[in-house]
């Protein structure tokens, strides 16, 4: 992607030379550019089929070959040869070393070659010293554009890596909902400001009821429907720091900060009367199912472990009590 971008740029760049070298009566190297834009515009094309190595192929050579007819033409102040630092950021991040030395060593010898011809010969077509100067200030502020560009695409895009990274560890793949591990991070923060606040907290254990069933008569398909159906009911009910998580298979965990026995029982009541009364719609059929919860409410001095497997045994009580129910742990 930001290849073809850099292309089109370039290819910009290339019809602004045109105009230039027009203007200054140099004809000759106002329609190399245009061979320059049909070769990026060639190299557009092969990006987009997908053929990268010839069209970085192409690039190379007019590049090259553009540095090296600008600089011998009009001399080494011109500012041609900026174009060539331009290749270093893209082999940085091509791959291992060994896929970097060789481009790199090519383009050190490329570009300190360039100068001891041009100091030797000298400019071969000069221009004026006003075009001359005002075309090296062209040329250093597009090596400035196009630089800046790379740069920021490219944190741009180890920032978009960072927060896809980021989503992965906290986050549970098929529901979006907090995965286990971001729950228990996000829990022992909770638990250290209630224990200085002195306020409660409580844990709300859910299971949907006959899972097995959906999944072995309908299908995996239709069971992760439901368990996305479920996510998405449980973070319309919860409020902005409650912390709901996919605890394993069709179970889950919510943790209610600042919230004791009633408000929490209360609490789990909605979110099973909102889950009974909903249906997933799959292939034109509704799916109806139940969850069942165990409820419980951290003791003074209770760790996390201890509430929870008090809510657990509170969801078993629910389950075999025939679903579809709240229980509240003693």
């Amino acid at each position: 992607v930001m290849v073809r971008r850099v292309t089109v740029l370039a290819a910009l760049v290339d019809l602004a030379f045109w105009v230039f070298f027009q203007a200054i009566g140099s004809p000759v190297l106002a329609w190399l550019n245009l061979v320059s834009v049909a070769m990026y515009a060639a190299a557009y094309g092969l990006l987009l089929k997908r053929k990268n190595l010839p069209a970085l192929a192409l690039i190379w050579t007019e590049v090259i070959a553009h540095a090296t007819i600008g600089t011998m033409m009009l001399g080494w102040n011109s500012g041609f040869h900026y174009y060539l630092l331009m290749f270093i950021p893209a082999i940085m991040v091509s791959g291992g070393w060994r896929a970097m030395v060789f481009p790199l060593a090519f383009l050190f010898l490329s570009y300190v070659g360039l100068q001891v011809l041009s100091n030797a010969v000298g400019a071969m077509s000069p221009i004026s010293g006003a075009a001359l100067s005002s075309l090296s200030i062209f040329n250093i502020a597009i090596f400035f554009a196009m630089a800046s560009y790379t740069a920021r695409y490219y944190y741009r895009l180890v920032r978009k890596t960072e927060r896809k990274l980021q989503e992965l560890a906290t986050q549970d793949a098929l529901t979006g909902l907090s995965n286990r591990r971001h729950l228990l991070e996000q829990a022992e923060h909770e638990m250290a400001r209630a224990k200085r606040n002195g306020e409660p907290i409580s844990i709300l254990l859910a299971d949907i009821d006959n899972f097995k069933q959906i999944n072995d008569q309908r299908g995996h398909v239709a069971g992760d429907q439901v368990l996305v159906h479920t996510a998405k009911l449980f973070r319309s009910i919860c409020r902005t720091p409650d912390i709901v998580a996919r605890w394993g298979g069709e179970e889950f965990l919510f943790l209610l900060p600042s919230t004791g026995a009633e408000a929490a029982e209360r609490f789990a009541e909605r979110v099973r009367s909102t889950i009974r009364a909903t249906a997933v719609e799959l292939a034109g059929e509704r799916i109806g199912f139940t969850i069942s919860l165990g409820v419980s409410t951290l003791a003074t001095g209770e760790e996390l472990d201890g509430a929870v497997a008090r809510a657990d045994g509170a969801l078993y009580q629910s389950k075999i009590g025939g679903r579809d129910r709240v229980t509240v742990a003693a």
